[in-house]
């Protein structure tokens, strides 16, 4: 049987790379897959602390995690789509625009 702190050190290493991901590219589309490995690695760490704990708590969190992250692709992905009409580029610097 694998331990937690195998699964909780697994979560860690994906939600570091998750960081390493956002903070070293340019490309909005991997800027925004790495955020989803930082939020599958939040799920994970959940669901292991969940199991160890023999709760329900963990499981729901990651459903919740879950649906939030599927709004939050969805409005990215059309923000993305929009701004890549108007400037012809994914470079994360377009967005600066958004400001206002």
């Amino acid at each position: 049987m694998v331990s937690i702190q195998a699964f909780l050190a697994l979560a860690v290493i994906l939600f570091l790379m998750g960081v390493l991901g956002v903070i070293s590219r340019r490309n909005v589309f991997t800027v925004f897959m790495s955020i989803e490995l930082m939020l599958n690695a939040g799920n994970l760490a959940f669901i292991s602390l969940s199991r160890f704990w023999h709760g329900m708590d963990g499981h729901v969190m990651a459903i919740i995690i879950m649906a939030v992250a599927a709004a939050e692709a969805a409005l990215a992905l059309a923000v993305v789509i929009l701004m890549y009409r108007n400037k012809g580029s994914l470079d994360i610097d377009f967005f600066r625009v958004l400001r206002g």
